[in-house]
């Protein structure tokens, strides 16, 4: 009989909850649907304001625009960016502020209804009843940590706590004071037992000796719970209520768990920098929580306090407050589910496009695969420029340095580069650090537009993010690409910019009080890319044969390639593609300084086709440079000299590629053979005109030649002079008024 009205009177209570339940979250969706729709709205008007905007039949060409009108286009261009890029980050923010104080106030719903619970019977006498076992499996489980061992080395007395919500038996009190001291009695220690009570436990009890807790308790069940909350969706009413129900269920069951972690206590806190003590077991890079939810990343350890960087914002971390242990070192969700979004560096979705669903993560930080777990860099990754897969190859695990003054085309050959992997079975990882974020949008937008955003994952730390998220961007962006790398695929990741990242480095550095070398920096500062740059590699067969690129990016200042970071990463990475202002501003874009690039794979990772025809390309715009700079004094020069000047400036004609249009290697080799064999007589080839017709005439009249050209094959002395025919055949059409496919 006693079983059957335990069982009845639990049915009504939870249909009771049930029903009270539902009837609060539906007033808590209520209310937020209206507030958001009414957001919604007003973000919509600031799209709509009104902008100078052209289409594209009526803007004439570049060089054919006026000025002013030029000017107010991309003026225009600008602000329509930045308010999208305002508009997403509202948008973000308001559904951030609605899902957060959603789970905020159902949490606070459910504990007031769990308190209610434990305290009617018959399930305050049950839980009661449970307090001896739950002591039992406590003491089951406690031992001594080193951080213990370390403190009894310098203090006498080890201080033990026992907290539960209800007073406790003295005689389970006994029982824990005994296991305790005879747990010290081994390693000639002492214990001091303090006995507490503490309503907000809701039921259960909770041990704590040292900086371990073993806990118990109904509040940590509903911590967990919480947790899970965070990770989930809320996507609708029943969605609240199936979750509502399953955890009133649990806690009407309720059986002991028992969960250990270390506590810690806040010393100060300010500039985004906490000061800790306790916790004396934590590693380096491992994850905290604040008594308010915050996280951060430990990156200090001394010998009487902890240095850790908050993650955002750090208002409602106080002096004083508890801090505990996560468990894991920082890590970020991995998997195929990323592709086509974009996340911030701790894995969470900040595209506006929903719930990241992800069944793994990895830490952003691991080492480097070993010498002997690599094979050699011997596959091209093509960029689709010309300029670059001719002159300064890239392989795949090479790593790349892209690196150039401000607004000289880093980003464009960045971005060109993802876009041209379509179709050719590579991952890319885009991590923008301290970005602008209509910046960031915009690349996002053009990725779309291209069709490339399906194979691309985009980590985001922008310039209004707080330098540790900026510090840990290009960790948990290699993270993302170390999952595909392992999984036998080819990743190409771009750091855009590490110059950035290493000032946000330096700015944690300085704020935790470490001593400052050359510029500032710290004395690790060099560590710091090695080890992120030293992850992108070719694995050898035997795990694999995935492959990382990595293109990172440095920002120069006056062409300075020789200051502290530049020289850095220029030692740390595989080559670099150097671009120059002034053949920026000259109109040669991308502009590749010939002679400042280098790739130290070189012609291993080209195909031979391309490495026969670019042989003496490098050569020749040497010479051209050269005899350039020379002539400008106006001095007579010879017919020879003539001759070299005009193919050099018709090869630097050729390598100008506008943006967006990456081509094939073959249509590369194909262009670049006409121009280095001067078989395209005296056309122009500053519009383009001539090697699109070029192309076409090749696809449509050639294709047994095209064909062996696409096979990126070296071509024999036969095949070679049936090009050279081919070309000259359609130069001498161009010259006569018919361009063939233009």
């Amino acid at each position: 009989m006693e079983i059957q009205y335990v069982i009845i009177n639990f049915l009504i209570l939870v249909a009771i909850l049930v029903i009270a339940g539902r009837k609060t979250v539906k007033r808590i969706f209520g209310t937020r649907r209206e507030r958001i729709i009414k957001e919604l709205e007003e973000a919509d008007e600031i799209n709509n304001s009104p902008l100078p905007v052209f289409s594209e039949e009526e803007i004439p060409l570049d060089d054919e625009l006026p000025s002013e009108i030029e000017l107010e286009r991309r003026a225009a261009d600008k602000k329509l960016a930045a308010l999208k890029a305002f508009q997403d980050r509202e948008l973000r923010e308001i559904h951030s502020r609605m899902t957060v104080k959603v789970k905020d106030e159902l949490m606070e719903h459910l504990s007031g209804k769990v308190k209610e619970l434990f305290l009617t019977e018959p399930y305050h006498s049950k839980i009661r009843e449970k307090e001896e076992r739950t002591v039992d499996e406590i003491l089951s489980l406690i031992k001594l940590t080193p951080g213990d061992m370390a403190y009894l080395k310098h203090h006498e007395v080890l201080y033990v706590t026992l907290m539960s919500a209800f007073p406790l038996d003295k005689k389970l009190v006994d029982k824990v004071d005994k296991a305790t001291t005879e747990l010290l009695d081994t390693v000639g220690g002492k214990t001091s037992l303090w006995v507490k009570e503490d309503p907000d436990f809701i039921g259960g009890l909770r041990l704590r000796i040292g900086d371990t807790v073993y806990d118990g308790t109904v509040s940590e069940e509903l911590y967990h719970f919480k947790r899970r909350l965070n990770r989930e969706p809320l996507t609708s009413d029943d969605a609240v209520t199936e979750i509502t129900e399953d955890f009133l269920k649990t806690a009407a069951n309720y059986a002991p768990a028992i969960n250990i972690y270390q506590l810690g206590r806040v010393l100060t806190v300010s500039d985004g920098i906490c000061w800790m003590d306790g916790l004396a077991d934590i590693m380096y890079g491992e994850v905290i929580e604040f008594e308010c939810g915050d996280r951060g990343m430990v990156l200090d350890i001394q010998p009487d306090r902890i240095g850790c960087v908050i993650f955002g914002e750090y208002e409602h971390i106080e002096s004083g407050s508890k801090v505990r242990r996560v468990g894991r070192i920082a890590s970020v969700p991995v998997g195929d589910t990323l592709l086509g979004r974009v996340i911030d560096p701790r894995g969470n979705p900040i595209d506006g496009e929903g719930h990241l669903h992800f069944t793994e993560k990895r830490p952003i930080e691991v080492s480097a695969p070993a010498i002997l777990d690599r094979a050699p860099v011997d596959t091209p990754l093509l960029t689709g420029i010309k300029a670059i897969d001719a002159l300064v190859p890239i392989g795949k695990g090479q790593r790349e340095l892209i690196i150039g003054d401000r607004q000289t085309g880093k980003t464009a050959i960045a971005i060109d580069t993802i876009i041209n992997q379509k179709g050719k079975n590579t991952i890319c990882v885009y991590v923008a650090i301290g970005q602008k974020e209509s910046l960031i949008s915009e690349i996002k937008e053009n990725l779309e537009k291209h069709d490339a955003m399906e194979y691309t994952v985009i980590v985001s730390a922008s310039a209004s993010e707080s330098a540790a998220l900026q510090y840990i961007a290009p960790f948990a962006g290699t993270a993302v690409a170390e999952h595909f790398m392992y999984e036998g695929r080819d990743v190409l990741i771009i750091y855009d910019d590490l110059s950035k990242h290493a000032v946000a480095y330096r700015e944690l550095s300085l704020l935790l009080h470490r001593p400052s070398g050359r510029e500032a920096y710290p004395g690790d500062i060099f560590y710091l890319h090695s080890r992120l740059l030293e992850r992108s590699a070719h694995l050898s067969e035997k795990l694999g044969g995935g492959s990382i690129t990595a293109l990172p990016v440095i920002e120069t200042l006056a062409g300075d390639i020789s200051a502290y970071i530049p020289t850095n990463v220029i030692s740390i990475t595989d080559g670099q593609i150097f671009l120059d202002s002034e053949l920026f501003n000259e109109g040669q874009r991308p502009a590749v300084n010939v002679g400042l690039s280098v790739s130290r794979v070189g012609g291993s990772a080209q195909y031979k086709l391309m490495k026969q025809i670019s042989g003496t390309l490098r050569t020749k715009l040497a010479q051209y440079r050269e005899l350039q700079d020379f002539t400008q004094f106006g001095t007579d020069i010879d017919d020879v000299t003539k001759k070299t000047l005009d193919s050099g400036a018709r090869l630097t004609a050729t390598l100008r590629q506008g943006r967006y249009q990456p081509l094939d290697s073959w249509k590369q080799s194909l262009i670049l053979f006409a121009v280095s064999e001067n078989l395209t007589g005296s056309l122009s080839l500053d519009d383009g005109i001539y090697e699109k017709g070029l192309f076409t005439f090749f696809e449509n009249e050639q294709k047994e030649l095209t064909d062996i050209l696409k096979t990126g094959n070296k071509m024999s002395a036969e095949t070679a002079e049936k090009v050279k025919a081919a070309i000259t055949e359609y130069t001498e059409r161009c010259c006569d008024g018919n361009f063939t496919g233009a």
